[in-house]
């Protein structure tokens, strides 16, 4: 009776850091579009109330679950030199593929303004913590204890993790989509390995940083056409033109209504050549 009761309340804990995860963009975190929040106090309280009630919510389950360590991996791992190495590798191949998608995305690296890099870096780890603790230990350590395969387990976990992610909706980076996703499974089965989620934590926040480094933004990349700059190149004139004054009309200081071609203020767009 005990171990059910406990059982349907880890359950119901997972359940609330679900939905804790589904909208952390009300709170401005994880994946949120950081030009466009607001400054001031409000978003880092907001920030703050989302990281410590992912961090209460997962020490209840540590508390309640008669196995946290064992079955739903809640620790660095058994030999925590080699979960950090493995988390470090990991982290490389994330930041590897986050400048590859920057390159492919913008021909550049978009740097974001200094002002960001204190709430990136805040961002990336409370997002890897909670991420990791809920999918990579917490439901991933549910399913092998149901006696799921251990690929079927993993494969499925990465995939309700981008589902979470929301990285899939309409106006969505598909990109970004397949790094997550990615990243999630390699994650999981290095959990698997080391039986607990150190590696996991230490990768998923190279990858989310360098994310930030490579793009500008802390996961949302806007659609193409839809960057600032992108946005901006739509009001200057085409590749290859210019606008000049027109010489006969700078000499003359002509009256523009009296231009035989109508044209007024003495510019035109010529084409160099």
């Amino acid at each position: 009776m005990e171990d059910t009761l406990r059982f349907l309340i880890v359950i119901a804990l997972v359940g609330l850091l679900l939905l804790l995860r589904f909208d952390a963009q009300r709170f401005g975190t994880a994946e949120y579009d950081d030009e466009t929040a607001d400054g001031g106090v409000r978003p880092w309280l907001r920030r703050l109330a989302w990281y410590s009630l992912g961090a209460v919510l997962i020490y209840a389950v540590f508390r309640v679950h008669p196995q946290p360590i064992s079955v739903l991996h809640l620790d660095l791992g058994r030999d925590r030199q080699l979960s950090i190495g493995l988390g470090l590798l990991l982290g490389l191949l994330g930041t590897s593929l986050a400048f590859a998608f920057a390159w492919w995305r913008y021909r550049r690296f978009r740097l974001p303004p200094a002002r960001h890099y204190p709430g990136a870096a805040v961002n990336v780890i409370g997002t890897a913590v909670l991420d990791e603790a809920l999918f990579r230990g917490i439901i991933l350590g549910l399913l092998l204890s149901f006696s799921w395969p251990v690929e079927l387990a993993i494969a499925f976990q990465a995939a309700f993790y981008g589902l979470a992610t929301r990285l899939g909706a309409p106006g969505r980076s598909r990109g970004m989509l397949i790094i997550s996703v990615g990243i999630g499974a390699v994650a999981g089965s290095l959990t698997v390995q080391t039986l607990g989620i150190g590696a996991a934590i230490v990768g998923h926040a190279m990858t989310r940083f360098a994310i930030v480094l490579a793009t500008g933004h802390a996961g949302q990349v806007r659609p193409s056409g839809r960057e600032p700059e992108e946005l901006l190149g739509r009001t200057m004139p085409p590749d290859g033109w210019e606008v000049v004054t027109d010489r006969a009309n700078a000499a003359t200081d002509a009256d523009p209504a009296s231009d035989a071609h109508g044209e007024q203020g003495g510019l035109r767009p010529v084409r160099p050549g």
